[in-house]
């Protein structure tokens, strides 16, 4: 799926099931927790940090999912094209960092 596709699926998900999007300050926040869950997972699994419970049953990639999810309403919800909007960061990136991590002596 590209992700053009994706933020299409999203759209007509919510307006089937959803009934209409939150409002972006709310999916802002959902963004924030479900940022948040992925970084529990990460923090016990390859940190320091042990797991509670069943926790160590968490399916990092559903957390990611979610992330993307919601991310991709607010992209849809204030008419940004992500599939353009990365197309641009990666050339941005490219550019500017072309040399930039190769010559960093901390990543050698």
């Amino acid at each position: 799926m590209t992700i053009k596709e994706a933020q299409i699926k999203v759209d007509e998900w919510i307006k089937s099931y959803g009934v209409r999007y939150f409002n972006e300050l709310t999916n802002m926040a959902i963004l924030t927790e479900e940022v948040g869950e992925v970084a529990r997972i990460i923090a016990r699994r390859y940190g320091e940090q042990s797991f509670k419970n069943k926790e160590a049953e968490a399916d990092l990639g559903d957390e990611l999912a979610d992330v993307l999810w919601v991310l991709i309403c607010l992209a849809n919800q204030t008419g940004t094209d992500l599939s353009e909007a990365f197309e641009k960061n990666w050339k941005k990136k490219t550019t500017r960092d072309r040399e930039r991590h190769l010559n960093n002596p901390k990543l050698t």
